[in-house]
């Protein structure tokens, strides 16, 4: 695993498990089309002493959880390349018409390059 995209999302709570069964069936698609590995978490610790929070970059409002996911690929682009299939699959599409669950426009994302994988 040579890169990786990082989510970062704040999600009402009572909304989580509809958010499992969203999140799997992306997942499922990104698997399929090419991703190596894809990961969902939902917060436990977010207020480790010494440390900034994640917390000051999802910033859940009451009631909100803090969703974190990684999906790994092979390089940028390949990332790319899995990227643009999943958006022309049209299951992508349907899923995208569906009422959001959360407010996509809190959604922190970035690419990464690793750096160290052991």
């Amino acid at each position: 695993m040579k890169y990786a995209d990082l989510y970062l999302l704040p999600l009402p709570a009572d909304k989580l498990d509809a958010y499992k069964k969203l999140a799997t069936r992306f997942g499922k698609l990104a698997r399929e089309h090419g991703a190596l590995s894809y990961r969902e978490f939902v917060a436990d610790d977010l207020h480790p002493e010494g440390t900034v929070s994640f917390e000051k970059a999802a910033k859940p409002k009451e009631g909100e959880v803090v969703i974190a996911a990684v999906v790994d690929f092979k390089s940028r682009a390949h990332r790319d390349q899995v990227m643009k299939k999943m958006f022309k699959d049209p299951r992508m599409d349907k899923m995208m018409q569906e009422p959001p669950i959360a407010n996509m426009k809190k959604m922190s994302y970035g690419g990464f390059k690793a750096i160290v994988s052991l």
